[in-house]
C-alpha cells in the first residue's frame, strides 16, 4: 500500500531539469538529514506511537492495559478462564470525534485575494474556482481529514503536493493534493519555527519496501548487495537497508544560488539572464539598479540513500509538504508533540480499573438465598436448592409450618441482591469526568443535558466547551492556508500555456476560464464590436499581479443554503406577499432536481425593476446620469469641431483654386499684352472673347468665380441656364477689358 505517495511521486517535478552538483555530496548530506531527524524525532515519536495505540485500544487487544498489570492480575493475550477481569471500555474515540467531526461540518477554505495595483479581482475569483477544482479533483477532503485526525489523535499530521499530468498524450500538467497516512513516514526539518514548516529547509516522506518490491519497481536500480557493499563502515546503514525491507525517501531540499536582480520601469523585476530579463532589454529598456540575491530553488530527488534514482526541480518556492500540529512544545531542545489522547491516558485506566473492579466485586458475591423455616421445605429441598439455576415454575411448601404458640410461620422470602459499593461508583464516575477535564470537553460539548434551558444558553455552553480544542481547529484552518498559498504560488508556472481551466464556484457550479499567460493585462476583455458594453469573452493571465490567501471556517456552502430555506420558510409563512417578490430565492435554495430551471422560470414571472441588482444609492445615480449627459454632449462638440475643420479645409481649397485662375487670367493679359503692338484692335478682341466665351459654356469660369450663386441666381431670371451673357456691340471691348 502506498499510504505517503512516494510510489507515485514520480510525476512531482515541474517538469524540467535541475542543475547537476555532485551526486555524492548531495548523498553526504541527505543521509546525515535523515539521520539528525531521526534522533530528533525518536523520543517524541515513541510517545506519538504510545498514543496512537492507547487510541485504538479495545477489548480485544488490551492496549491501554499495562503488560505488567495484566501480568498480576492473571490476564494475557485474550484472557484466561480464572482471569481477574480486565475491562476496556474506551471513551476517548468519542472525544476525538468530537473535535474532528466538528472540523468535517465546519471544514475550513482558503480564499485569494488582490495585494498590489497590478492584481484584479476578477483573477482572484478565478484563483479560487481552481483551487476549488484542484480539491474536488485530489479529494482534498480525505487529505485534510486525514491530517486532522492524525493531530488530534497524537499531534502531528501531514498534507502533500503533487503534479501529473492530465493525460498520457499531453504535456499539460495539473495540482493535486495528496494524502498521508502515516504520519510517522515524514522527517520534517526539526529546526523549523512555523507550526506548518513553511520555513523548513529540507523534508522527507519515506516509504519502506520489501526487497521484492524494490527489484519490482527499480530494476535499473542498485541491487541491495551493492548498498550494502557502499554501507560498509556506516553506521546508519540500518536507517536505510535490513533483513526484511528496503527504504525509499522523497528528498526535498532547498538550494541557494547567487543572482542578479534587475529593476526596471515601471517598478517591473527580472533576474540576470532570465526570459524576462532578455525580452526588457531586446525592447530597448535599461535597468535603473541591480543588487545580488541569493536565489531559492526546491530540489526534488527520489533515493535508496546511496543512488538517486530520479531527480529533478520543483516549481513552487516552498518544499510541498504542509504541516498539521497540535500541542507543541520544546524540552531541553528536544521537540515534542500529543494531541488529545496524551492527558487523557491515566484518566482512561483508571476507568477501566474501577469498572474492572465493581464488574468483579459483583461477580464474586454470593447470589441471594432464600430464607425460610425449615419445616417448610421437607419433601422440597431438590426445588430449592435449584431455585437459582433452574426456572421451576413453581416452588412448593409445607403451609402448616407453626411456632410454639401455634402461629402459622410466614413463607421463605428472598434475601436483597448484593449492591455495588459506593465508593467504586463514585471512583468511576471521577474517573469519567477526569476524561472529560483532560480533554477540555464537558457535557455540554457531548450533547448531555445540563441546566441550562434557552437555545442561547446552550449555544454559549457549547462555545465555552469548544474554547478548550480551539486551538486544533485553528492549526488546521493555518495548514489549509498556506496549502492554498502553495497552490496560488504553483498555478502561474504549471498553467504556463494557453489552455481552458475548470473552475468550480461556491455553490458547486461548474465553468470554464481561458488562461494566457503571455497577454500584459491581468483581464483581458473582448466586446462586441457592435456594442462595447456587451462582453464577448474574458482572457485572464493570473500571473499578473500578487495574490495572498486568507482563510474562513464555517458551515459549509450546503449548510448555509439548507439554513436559508428554513430561515426565508418562516418569513414567508409569516408574510405570503413575499413570494411575488422573493420566491424565486426560495426555489433556487431547495435541494431537489430541477429547482434552479424552476427558479429561473419563475423569476420571469417577477417585475424586471425587482430583479435589478443596481445597489447605488440615488446620489450616485444622479451623478452617474450627470456624467452621461455630459459624455454625449462633449461627443456632439467633438462632432461639431470635426464638420467645422472639414468646411474650413473645403474653403481653404477653394481660396487656393480661385487664386490659380487669377494668376492664370493675369498670366494670359500679360501675354495679350506682349503681343497687342503687333495684332490690330478687331484681332485681340477676337480673340479675348473667344476665350471668355469657351470658359463661360465650359463652366470653367463660373465654378472658381466668387459670388457664383448670386450670379446664377441674376441671370438664371433672365436667360436660359448655360446660354452666354449677351455680348457687346461689334468693336467694343467687355466692361473691365482695356
Amino acid at each position: 500500500m502506498d499510504y505517503s505517495g512516494v510510489a507515485a511521486a514520480g510525476r512531482v517535478s515541474s517538469g524540467g531539469g535541475s542543475r547537476k552538483k555532485d551526486p555524492a555530496t548531495v548523498m553526504d548530506t541527505m543521509r546525515s538529514r535523515l539521520t539528525m531527524a531521526i534522533a530528533a524525532y525518536s523520543e517524541s515519536r515513541e510517545d506519538e506511537l504510545d498514543d496512537l495505540r492507547f487510541f485504538a485500544g479495545s477489548p480485544d487487544n488490551q492496549w491501554q492495559w499495562p503488560a505488567d498489570v495484566l501480568a498480576t492480575r492473571g490476564s494475557v493475550q485474550g484472557q484466561t478462564i480464572n482471569a481477574r477481569p480486565c475491562l476496556t471500555i474506551n471513551k476517548l474515540p468519542q472525544h476525538v470525534r468530537q473535535v474532528t467531526n466538528d472540523q468535517r461540518q465546519n471544514r475550513p477554505s482558503g480564499k485569494v485575494i488582490p495585494v498590489d495595483d497590478k492584481a484584479d479581482v476578477e483573477v482572484a475569483e478565478i484563483y479560487d474556482g481552481i483551487v476549488r477544482h484542484i480539491e474536488y479533483m485530489s479529494d482534498a477532503d480525505v487529505a485534510y481529514d486525514t491530517a486532522c485526525e492524525n493531530q488530534v489523535t497524537y499531534g502531528e499530521g501531514y498534507i502533500r503536493l503533487l503534479t501529473e499530468y492530465n493525460g498520457d498524450d499531453t504535456f499539460d500538467q495539473d495540482i493535486r493534493i495528496g494524502r498521508i497516512r502515516n504520519s510517522f513516514s515524514v522527517y520534517m526539518d526539526p529546526t523549523i519555527q512555523d507550526p506548518c514548516g513553511s520555513d523548513a529547509k529540507w523534508c522527507f516522506i519515506t516509504e519502506d519496501l520489501t526487497k521484492s518490491e524494490y527489484a519490482r519497481l527499480f530494476p535499473d536500480a542498485m541491487p541491495i548487495s551493492s548498498i550494502q557493499q557502499q554501507g560498509i563502515g556506516d553506521e546508519n546503514l540500518s536507517n536505510w537497508l535490513n533483513e526484511d525491507v528496503v527504504r525509499i525517501a522523497e528528498y526535498f531540499y532547498i538550494e541557494y544560488e547567487p543572482a542578479k536582480l534587475n529593476l526596471y520601469p515601471d517598478n517591473r523585476t527580472a533576474f540576470e539572464g532570465s526570459r524576462e530579463d532578455a525580452m526588457f532589454k531586446a525592447s530597448g529598456l535599461t535597468p535603473l539598479k541591480s543588487r545580488n540575491v541569493d536565489r531559492k530553488r526546491v530540489k526534488w530527488c527520489k533515493t535508496n540513500g546511496y543512488e538517486m534514482l530520479e531527480e529533478n526541480d520543483w516549481a513552487g518556492q516552498w518544499i510541498p509538504v504542509i504541516r498539521v500540529v497540535g500541542n507543541e512544545f520544546e524540552v531541553d531542545g528536544r521537540l515534542f508533540v500529543s494531541g488529545l489522547v496524551r492527558n487523557a491516558k491515566d484518566a482512561q485506566r483508571m476507568y477501566n480499573y474501577w469498572v474492572s473492579a465493581e464488574t468483579e466485586m459483583l461477580a464474586l458475591a454470593p447470589k441471594a438465598p432464600f430464607i425460610g423455616y425449615g419445616g417448610q421445605f421437607e419433601g422440597y429441598e431438590q426445588q430449592w436448592k435449584t431455585a437459582n439455576v433452574n426456572n421451576w415454575p413453581y416452588l412448593e411448601v409445607n403451609p402448616d409450618v407453626t411456632d410454639g404458640a401455634g402461629a402459622v410461620l410466614p413463607l421463605p422470602q428472598r434475601s436483597p441482591p448484593p449492591m455495588a459499593q459506593v465508593g467504586l461508583i463514585q471512583a468511576k464516575a471521577g474517573a469519567s469526568d477526569d476524561i472529560k477535564a483532560t480533554t477540555g470537553q464537558y457535557d455540554s460539548s457531548l450533547g448531555a443535558t445540563s441546566n441550562e434551558r434557552s437555545g442561547r444558553a446552550i449555544l454559549a455552553r457549547e462555545k465555552q466547551g469548544d474554547t478548550g480544542t480551539y486551538h486544533y481547529v485553528d492549526n488546521l484552518a493555518r495548514a489549509i492556508r498556506y496549502t492554498t498559498r502553495q497552490i496560488v504560488d504553483m498555478i502561474p508556472k504549471i498553467y504556463d500555456t494557453q489552455r481552458i481551466a475548470r473552475i468550480i464556484g461556491m455553490d458547486g457550479e461548474t465553468s470554464m476560464a481561458k488562461i494566457d499567460p503571455m497577454q500584459q493585462e491581468p483581464v483581458k476583455k473582448i466586446v462586441n464590436p457592435e456594442n462595447p458594453n456587451i462582453v464577448i469573452e474574458k482572457i485572464y493571465n493570473p500571473g499578473v499581479g500578487k495574490y495572498d490567501v486568507c482563510v474562513t471556517t464555517g458551515p459549509s456552502y450546503m449548510t448555509k443554503r439548507q439554513e436559508a430555506l428554513d430561515s426565508m420558510s418562516q418569513l414567508l409563512q409569516g408574510n405570503p406577499a413575499l413570494w411575488a417578490v422573493a420566491g424565486d430565492l426560495f426555489i433556487k435554495n431547495m435541494d431537489w432536481p430541477g429547482a434552479q430551471e424552476m427558479s429561473k422560470r419563475f423569476a420571469k414571472t417577477i417585475d424586471p425593476k425587482l430583479l435589478e441588482t443596481d445597489d447605488k444609492s440615488p446620489a450616485l445615480q444622479a451623478a452617474e446620469q450627470q456624467m452621461q449627459a455630459m459624455g454625449q454632449e462633449m461627443e456632439m462638440m467633438h462632432k461639431m469641431l470635426q464638420n467645422v475643420h472639414q468646411s474650413v479645409e473645403m474653403q481653404d481649397l477653394e481660396r487656393k483654386n480661385f487664386e490659380a485662375t487669377i494668376k492664370a487670367f493675369d498670366a494670359e493679359t500679360k501675354r495679350i499684352s506682349a503681343v497687342q503692338a503687333s495684332m490690330s484692335p478687331e484681332q485681340i478682341q477676337d480673340i479675348v472673347m473667344g476665350t471668355v466665351h469657351g470658359m463661360i459654356t465650359s463652366g470653367d469660369l463660373a465654378g472658381e468665380m466668387p459670388g457664383q450663386e448670386l450670379m446664377g441666381e441674376g441671370m438664371g431670371q433672365e436667360m436660359p441656364q448655360g446660354m452666354p451673357p449677351e455680348m457687346p456691340p461689334q468693336g467694343m471691348p467687355p466692361q473691365g477689358m482695356p
